[in-house]
């Protein structure tokens, strides 16, 4: 009887080994995690391969990262660069290639009370300016404003930075003073409840990358690559412009 409940226990227990060692990790900072983790959810049932997406700041899964990671993304190209220059020998710079790229934006409050149509109305007396400086919008506003010449008026208005979108998110949620934020227009998709997008003119906005790398300690180097083949394929690019992304 002991025998049978072994084999029982073993017949069990090796498949979920299995599925646990053949994971895809995949790691990267929170804006892009909803097209990329949608991607890797299609990908994953359409080849039997489980894609596990973990993002948010890096410190909150570098360790992990250190351990398992197959593929890292970055939501701009310096912060994929500054990821690798951070940690020595993690990435396969031969692999590293660009997927999307998005524009930045304004977001106000549902319905715009302050009738901000403009970064030049960002500079008006009186507007309450959120700002993350940092996650892929490191310089952002500035490389907006210098366009516009309004650098000193945005930069007077600016009433709190942070160090990353998701402290961005809890303040302007905490905080309903704030009247504007320089980001991405793809947020606005996640944010659609507590923001209304203003678009910046394509002539007027920049755009920032999304790179993407395999890593040096993948033991799953040729399913990885058909993943980042995966996300630069039409289906991928379909999902990344669901995501707010061109």
């Amino acid at each position: 009887m002991k025998k049978i409940i072994a084999i029982i226990v073993m017949s069990v227990t090796v498949p979920l080994l299995l599925v646990a060692q053949d994971t895809l990790y995949v790691y990267g900072p929170g804006g892009p995690f909803a097209a990329v983790n949608e991607c890797a959810q299609v990908f994953g049932k359409q080849n039997g391969i489980a894609v596990k997406v973990v993002a948010g700041p890096e410190g909150n899964w570098i360790d992990a990262a250190k351990e398992n990671a197959d593929i890292v993304f970055g939501g701009a190209e310096y912060m994929l660069t500054d990821f690798a220059t951070k940690n020595k020998g993690i990435i396969d710079s031969s692999s590293r290639t660009e997927l999307y790229k998005r524009a930045a934006a304004i977001l106000v409050r549902p319905g715009n009370p302050k009738r901000i149509l403009s970064l030049k109305d960002m500079a008006r007396p009186g507007i309450k300016i959120l700002d993350v400086n940092g996650a892929g919008q490191l310089g952002m506003w500035e490389d907006l404003a210098g366009k516009q010449n309004v650098i000193k008026g945005i930069q007077q208005n600016i009433a709190g930075s942070f160090g990353n979108t998701a402290l961005g998110i809890n303040a302007w949620k905490a905080d309903k003073s704030y009247d504007a934020w320089i980001t991405y227009a793809s947020w606005y998709i996640r944010l659609k409840d507590i923001t209304t997008l203003v678009k910046i003119p394509a002539s007027q906005t920049v755009y920032r990358g999304t790179p993407v790398a395999l890593t040096t300690i993948s033991k799953h180097k040729q399913e990885a690559l058909r993943f980042i083949t995966f996300m630069q394929s039409e289906k991928g690019h379909v999902i990344f412009r669901k995501w707010g992304w061109e």
